[in-house]
């Protein structure tokens, strides 16, 4: 079912996310562990978009 409201959120959130990955890259000392787990998630909601987007 394509529900625009949802794709709308989960776009947010995917952006939000690659804020959050261009603030940890630049930090002096980046946390990898933190960068991996928001990568992963950054994927899952890209995969999450993909599908609603059909």
């Amino acid at each position: 079912m394509n529900n625009p409201a949802h794709l709308d959120t989960l776009i947010e959130k995917h952006h939000s996310l690659q804020a959050a990955i261009d603030d940890e890259i630049h930090r002096p000392l980046p946390d990898q562990v933190r960068l991996t787990q928001l990568k992963r998630e950054k994927l899952k909601l890209k995969e999450e978009i993909s599908r609603q987007a059909q």
